[in-house]
């Protein structure tokens, strides 16, 4: 009964923010948040730490918005594009990394999401340094023109509502409660007869693709894709929202993807402000200091807050909360 209230207000929060914030700051929350819920699907609940989701984040955004600039596609058939690529990806690098475990694993996802990257510098319709440029919204379903940011912005909750949801479903259902045991203790999920290497290839597929989901999404509402969405960057990024928010629960990515990208959106503002208001002009460099900002804070969550903001808050309020991160 508690997560339903928790839900419903989460929900109506989110159905009013368009209206009290900047809607296209507030898409670029929806679209990391489910970002960093993906990669949470098979960090937190199938034990296998990805450096390569950036390739599935940005190359769904490359491909959503070459169809949707060069080929003219409809907006709906543009994203399933992004996230047929980003399951494809997921497929080819998925049944290659899960030969190997643990830091070979990882290293292995790292490797292959770098071919990604080289492949978008080089390659002539990403538009190489310079990105891709000028992509449209076109209209969904050729009713609602996504064109105004309040229109968008209902369709991004409902991406984002729709994938969460997904998960949810995922996690408890026999399937994900598979995946669990997979992490806890992969030997005894063998004795027991359950192909482990189908149930991580599959993880990653589905991991893959809502990871491009989202960035299928994020370059239209932006309207451009560039090389920082693939590169490796990207997916530390949605590693420390990860660990930050919690890892292995289900809102702990959602407040580290929405802490993150806050700070990194908002914080010169803030010293701007400081400056301001103290007269101390070191705080107008904030905006500069970002990767500092958000290193001490990561270095703070890992001291002080091993399960994440949001497993520290489950287990002391007596819950059971998510596993110390490592």
């Amino acid at each position: 009964m508690n997560k339903k209230i928790g839900y419903a207000i989460a929900l109506a929060l989110a159905l009013a923010a368009p209206f009290y914030g900047y809607p296209v700051f507030l898409m670029k929350l929806l679209c990391f948040a489910l970002f960093a819920c993906a990669f949470n699907l098979l960090i937190g609940y199938t034990g296998l730490l990805s450096f390569g989701h950036a390739a599935f984040f940005g190359g769904a955004g490359y491909v959503t918005g070459y169809a949707l600039r060069t080929w003219g596609w409809p907006t709906e058939l543009g994203l399933l594009a992004g996230v047929v690529t980003g399951a494809l990806l997921g497929l080819v690098m998925g049944a290659l990394a899960i030969r190997r475990q643990g830091i070979y694993f990882t290293m292995i996802t790292l490797a292959l999401a770098q071919m990604v990257y080289f492949l978008a510098l080089r390659l002539p319709f990403t538009g190489g340094e310079d990105g891709l440029q000028g992509v449209p919204r076109g209209t969904l379903l050729g009713m609602l023109d996504l064109g105004k940011d309040i229109t968008l912005y209902y369709v991004v909750l409902a991406i984002f509502i729709a994938g969460f949801a997904l998960i949810v479903r995922t996690i408890h259902s026999p399937f994900g409660q598979v995946l669990k045991a997979i992490k806890e203790n992969e030997p005894r999920a063998i004795s027991l007869g359950y192909d482990v290497n189908k149930y991580k290839l599959l993880a990653i597929i589905l991991s893959a693709s809502l990871a491009a989901l989202a960035g299928a999404t994020k370059t239209l509402v932006l309207g451009f894709e560039t090389l920082t969405d693939v590169y490796w960057g990207m997916s530390g990024l949605v590693v420390l929202m990860t660990l930050v928010g919690g890892m292995g629960t289900l809102a702990g990515p959602i407040i580290g993807a929405v802490l993150i990208i806050a700070l990194e959106n908002k914080l010169g503002d803030f010293g701007t402000y400081l400056a301001t208001h103290t007269g101390v002009e070191w705080f107008g460099t904030l905006g500069e200091s970002v990767g500092i900002v958000t290193g001490i804070i990561f270095v703070i969550c890992v001291l002080m807050f091993r399960r994440g903001i949001v497993g520290e808050a489950i287990a002391r309020f007596g819950g059971r909360g998510a596993k110390p991160a490592a």
